[in-house]
């Protein structure tokens, strides 16, 4: 199902739905995913793989749920081919998630990491932690 209301939802946020899945950024993602269409470039979506299996994570939830979850989402995402260099985030690392957002002319960005939450607005495009985005979220 495609709603035509394009995200960007940044790396902390789905990393911390996958661990813990009555968490509220697992409810914010449940929520986006029931309203929206969750976009991501080929950085966002290395980063997310790399991040999610790390072994660190082990005692949240196995490799095999972990690798469960990001099937998942990559079932339900859709990939955009992102060609803007954006240079504004405080933390460059954080620059693919506002290039993404610009390409896929995304509504909204729902990010935990505070150099993305600190530039809200930006550029028109609102920024929220998850809370903020179920509250706020129609």
């Amino acid at each position: 199902m495609r709603f035509d209301r394009p995200i960007v939802i940044d790396t902390g946020v789905l990393i911390s739905a996958a661990i813990r899945p009555q968490s509220v950024p697992a409810l914010a993602l449940e929520r986006a995913l029931r309203h929206y269409d969750l976009f991501m470039s080929l950085a966002t979506l290395d980063e997310l793989q790399q991040v999610l299996l790390r072994p660190k994570f082990d005692r949240y939830a196995s490799a095999a749920q972990r690798q469960l979850f990001l099937d998942g989402i990559k079932l339900r995402l859709r990939m955009v081919e992102v060609h803007q260099h954006i240079t504004e985030c405080a933390d460059p690392k954080d620059d693919k998630f506002l290039a993404l957002a610009l390409t896929a002319n995304a509504e909204l960005i729902v990010a935990s990491d505070p150099h993305l939450t600190q530039l809200h607005p930006w550029r028109s495009i609102p920024i929220l932690p998850p809370a903020a985005f179920l509250v706020g979220a129609r």
